[in-house]
């Protein structure tokens, strides 16, 4: 019978597993990397965290790239428009990350000289850096042993200490068990080894079991719970509201867009201007339209979820000449306008509009 490893041998297997399993993505730095003596940028790594909160690494990967070419520096990112980075950010989901990551690309050059601190009580006190963000930046660029808990962690030590209490309640005991595993020596690839061990076999379906480097000490694997965990508490049904969208362009092409107010959703974010989105199912507010047109229902309407509410948009059109004078928002020279800027909402609701129009609607 094969021997289960000690508690504190776990850290070393894993980084044996992560030398070799390790993920290749173009903001981390390799272990063979880590070795020859490059260290990693912590600009680099403080855009992908904030990019892959709650969203995927395949998503991100353009994201990133597109962002880093752009501005390459925190420098360069600081000094940006505000509307060329939200314009970059759109259809990347969560607003509020890219106004905060301004906010804090630019707390960074005016407190710490474009240089991001290596210490992590001075990157919490950085705005849109919260724990998990401090720890991942300190651990993985910095080499600190700071501990990080995301969703592949949280699955990860569940199953191996075969927690069922549910999640979120559970992330303070979670916190511990990955808190006593994490080393002092090499804490940065560890944390990346252990998000890649819960992104790659201990995967939230039809864990890998056979293949991972923790099998032997899993608790749930040898319980046979592992597929069952992480438990989660029950979710409330989400609310369903309602709105309208009014997309109006000039006889020369221009389309008339608002930029959206800087707190709430969408904040900062260019748009259609709309009614108010409110819960209500058997009339949908129509809000005031902002110029006088002739306004046409479209058919069809745009569906989309945010975090906290399914949102269902009808959308109205219209055609109107260049003496026209809006009462909110400007008119968009079409060769200024880039679908691509807009959030994915008001992207459906463009595009939305274009299949009307292809079809003679």
């Amino acid at each position: 019978m094969r021997e289960t490893p000690s508690p504190g041998n776990l850290p070393h297997i894993l980084l044996e597993w992560y030398d070799v399993h390790a993920r290749e993505m173009p903001w981390r730095t390799g272990p063979a990397e880590r070795r020859a003596g490059i260290r990693p940028d912590p600009y680099r790594i403080w855009l992908s965290e904030i990019m892959l909160q709650q969203t995927t690494v395949a998503t991100v990967r353009d994201y990133f790239a597109r962002f880093v070419a752009r501005w390459p520096t925190v420098a360069e990112l600081a000094a940006a428009p505000d509307a060329d980075v939200m314009g970059e950010w759109a259809g990347l989901g969560y607003y509020a990350r890219a106004r905060n990551l301004l906010k804090c690309a630019r707390a960074v050059v005016a407190q710490h000289d474009g240089v991001f601190p290596a210490d992590h009580a001075a990157l919490l006190a950085l705005p849109g850096i919260g724990p998990y963000t401090a720890a991942a930046v300190s651990s993985i660029a910095f080499d600190l042993p700071q501990t990080v808990l995301d969703g592949n962690v949280e699955r990860v030590m569940a199953r191996l200490y075969d927690i069922h209490t549910p999640l979120p309640g559970a992330k303070p005991v979670l916190m511990e068990k990955a808190a006593a595993l994490t080393p002092r020596d090499r804490p940065g690839d560890y944390a990346q080894a252990v998000m890649d061990l819960g992104a790659t076999i201990c995967t939230p379906k039809s864990p890998a079991c056979g293949i991972c480097p923790w099998r032997d000490p899993c608790k749930a694997r040898r319980e046979g719970t592992a597929p069952l965990l992480p438990m989660k508490t029950p979710k409330k049904p989400k609310p369903v509201r309602h709105g309208t969208l009014y997309l109006a362009q000039r006889t020369d092409g221009a389309w008339l867009l608002e930029t959206r107010p800087d707190k709430g959703l969408l904040g900062g974010m260019l748009g259609w201007p709309g009614s108010d989105w409110l819960d209500i199912a058997t009339e949908r507010p129509a809000g005031t339209p902002p110029v006088t047109a002739c306004w046409h229902d479209l058919a069809g309407e745009v569906r989309h979820t945010f975090t906290h509410f399914h949102l269902i948009l009808s959308v109205r059109t219209a055609r109107v000449g260049p003496e026209v004078q809006p009462e909110r928002g400007d008119f968009v020279p079409r060769q200024n306008f880039r679908p691509s800027d807009l959030p994915t909402v008001m992207r459906k609701a463009f595009d939305l509009s274009q299949s009307a129009h292809v079809a003679g609607l």
